[in-house]
């Protein structure tokens, strides 16, 4: 089953919102990305940025799960939302 890009959009903002809670995780998501407090309200709205946002939960599964775990959502979604954000490209962010 797919995800529409407005769900994707949703559950990406989901994730944003659950990185900016983790005050361990926070930190390692500005540094490898190189995006500023200010970039997550500013380009909160761009799918590109949004995909970038689950490009970097997915780059460690204990990451995903705990957000599936705290959002009650398959484990298999954030890729499928990543998918659907970049029309199946791959998304470079660094």
């Amino acid at each position: 089953m797919s995800i529409t890009a407005q769900s994707a959009e949703t559950l990406a903002l989901n994730v944003l919102g659950w990185l900016v809670g983790n005050d361990e995780l926070l930190p390692v998501f500005l540094g490898s990305t190189g995006a500023s407090e200010g970039d997550l309200r500013e380009r909160a709205s761009e799918p590109e940025f949004l995909g970038s946002v689950l490009e970097f939960l997915m780059l460690d599964d204990s990451w995903v799960v705990a957000f599936c775990d705290a959002n009650s959502v398959p484990y298999d979604l954030p890729a499928q939302a990543k998918a659907a954000l970049s029309g199946g490209a791959d998304i470079h962010w660094t």
